[in-house]
């Protein structure tokens, strides 16, 4: 007899209102099992890496440093992305130093890098409005490469190509070029 499978719990993707819903045949992609659909088994696990480290952080969202510090430990893809492994132990560094000094302005704040537009009356419980732009764009990058499913890369080109979020001023204080990064990933919209 086998022992059945472990089922992974999946977190839906970000929605947020004022944000054009992705679409899945010409219709809005619901939130939930539809959206989770669109995440690699990878991407889910740095969705939910992420949860838990803004909860054990005591950050009332996820922001977009939270999801690149997931991604570079989860991810080897997004890794192998950065300039060899000193580069990515100096981003690590700055990401392990956010609940012991470095970060500690953005406790009790909102990351709004301006890519969405911050409606007070409807935020996306959880995660930051520059956190959600990530996500989205993620799924649009997926997509215009004809990838029904969103990885890794997606998320750190996303992360990446906005300027003002979190994650560019992490990769920035290591010494990272991000728009050279966000250049390299995006280049021909692929994996790699």
């Amino acid at each position: 007899m086998q022992s059945p499978t472990p089922q992974v719990p999946r977190q839906p993707v970000p929605t947020r209102a004022g944000v054009e819903p992705l679409r899945s045949g010409g219709r809005p992609v619901r939130p939930g099992v539809e959206q989770d659909a669109r995440l690699t088994v990878e991407l889910a696990s740095v969705l939910a890496a992420a949860r838990r480290r803004a909860h054990r952080d005591a950050d009332e969202q996820i922001d977009t440093a939270h999801l690149l510090h997931s991604l570079l430990e989860t991810d080897p893809a997004v890794r192998a992305a950065f300039d060899g492994d000193p580069q990515v132990a100096r981003v690590l560094g700055y990401l392990v130093q956010r609940s012991i000094g470095y970060g500690l302005r953005w406790q009790g704040t909102v990351e709004d890098s301006g890519a969405v537009p911050v409606l007070r009356e409807d935020p996306v419980a959880g995660w930051s409005p520059a956190a959600v732009a990530a996500m989205n764009h993620a799924l649009a990058r997926a997509a215009r490469r004809g990838d029904p499913r969103a990885a890794g890369l997606d998320l750190l080109a996303a992360l990446a190509g906005d300027p003002s979020c979190r994650a560019v001023e992490v990769l920035e204080r290591a010494g990272v070029d991000a728009r050279s990064l966000a250049g390299r990933l995006s280049g021909a919209g692929r994996l790699g």
